[in-house]
């Protein structure tokens, strides 16, 4: 599981600055779509004749793995058992799988508790990547224009949230990403 950019680079403060990172040059270029980055767990669904048969949970690399070159996180089983993974389980759990494909599916977990509810969401799902990400046309693909937007840009699936942020999908599978909180609070 790749690390997705972000689309600028960063100051001392881990705040993003006007100058973009060279990877992400495509979005600049007007290429890819915009989609809405959900704030909540980032969970992988295997679904197998429209049933849910594996719930895995992504897991980052520790500080001594990324000593060892170790950068990009992975899936690993969730336990029905286990206190952690309580909530991970009643977004899969809650959420309708009988018309996906069979197959693997990213998906961000969402609801009451996880990440703090930031979209006051009343049940938890999850939301698959692959499937319910609707795209945003007329996106700004400036600094101070993508500033401006995200301050606004209301979420879709909690129309009355605000939404985390966006990410860009490009047609070969590349993606960068930008969130609100990514600005200075003054720029």
């Amino acid at each position: 599981m790749e690390k997705i950019p972000t689309l600028f680079e960063r100051d001392g403060g881990f705040r993003v600055v006007d100058r973009p990172r060279a990877e992400c040059a495509w979005v600049f270029a007007g290429e890819g779509a915009a989609t809405e980055k959900l704030d909540g767990t980032n969970v992988r669904l295997t679904v197998r004749s429209g049933r849910l048969v594996r719930v895995e949970k992504r897991r980052n690399p520790s500080a001594a793995q990324k000593g060892l070159g170790i950068v990009d996180g992975w899936y690993a089983d969730t336990a029905e058992d286990a206190a952690g993974d309580r909530w991970i389980l009643a977004a899969a759990h809650g959420t309708d799988v009988s018309g996906w494909p069979d197959g693997e599916h990213p998906c961000e977990a969402l609801g009451p508790r996880i990440q703090g509810n930031p979209l006051g969401l009343e049940q938890h799902l999850c939301v698959p990547f692959d499937r319910e990400a609707p795209v945003y046309e007329g996106v700004p693909r400036s600094y101070h224009g993508l500033r401006e937007y995200l301050a606004e840009l209301e979420s879709r699936f909690a129309p009355g949230a605000l939404a985390e942020g966006l990410v860009f999908h490009h047609p070969d599978g590349r993606r960068a990403k930008i969130k609100r909180k990514d600005f200075p609070k003054s720029a």
